[in-house]
């Protein structure tokens, strides 16, 4: 996935209210561009970092501008989560994920389970079970270490119990993590901020679900698996 158009740097100020952050852009002017991450964003930026936006020709957007990556320490992080998605539907569309490959119909946000959920995405296979996968993006980098969540996630939560059922019935359930931090290469589930994700993600393994983690090559100019 390129970044069409081309990706502007701002450099960071403040982030506000979940979805918003003022940056200064590269003329000198101060402006309210949209972040689209619920989490806490640990780590992802400090004030004075270099970041990079992405700009939409929608006329009914209020804020035309989305954070899309920072630069700290070297390493470059995507702060957009929905490009976890997006990168990862390219990649099974054009079946580079090995575990995954082989589908004949992909479908997105399916309804599933007893909790009123939707999968990420629902493979067919002629030959093989209908496989499940929920899709998370992991940015948390502590002591060398990547961790998933970066918060309290009751959805998160949610994924898992749902996952784990769908292990039980004899589906095949994968819960796959995506890093969008150049600077981790695993990732562990944070059980020093979400004991009860770690729980859940471990009754998940046991019952079946499949964890898969892959890390794509990630700049200003792109993002690709």
């Amino acid at each position: 996935m390129n970044f069409e158009p081309q990706l502007r740097p701002a450099t960071i100020i403040k982030r506000y209210k979940r979805f918003l952050a003022d940056v200064e852009l590269e003329d000198g002017t101060t402006t309210t561009i949209h972040v689209a991450n619920t989490g806490a964003m640990t780590g992802c930026w400090s004030e004075g970092d270099t970041i990079w936006y992405s700009t939409s020709n929608n006329p009914k957007r209020k804020l035309p501008l989305s954070w899309e990556l920072t630069k700290r320490d070297g390493e470059f992080i995507c702060v957009n989560t929905i490009r976890a998605n997006q990168i990862v539907e390219e990649a099974l569309s054009n079946h580079l994920i090995t575990e995954l490959a082989g589908h004949t119909h992909l479908q997105r946000e399916v309804k599933y389970g007893n909790e009123n959920s939707k999968i990420d995405f629902l493979l067919t296979y002629e030959q093989q079970p209908e496989t499940y996968i929920e899709v998370k993006s992991c940015t948390l980098l502590e002591n060398k270490q990547g961790y998933f969540p970066d918060v309290v996630t009751t959805r998160g939560q949610k994924h898992l119990r749902e996952l784990t059922e769908l292990a039980k019935e004899g589906k095949r359930a994968i819960l796959l993590f995506c890093i969008l931090h150049t600077g981790i290469n695993s990732v562990k589930p944070a059980k020093h901020i979400d004991p009860k994700y770690a729980e859940l993600f471990e009754k998940a393994q046991q019952a079946g679900v499949e964890v898969i983690t892959y890390k794509p090559k990630l700049n200003d100019k792109g993002i690709l698996i």
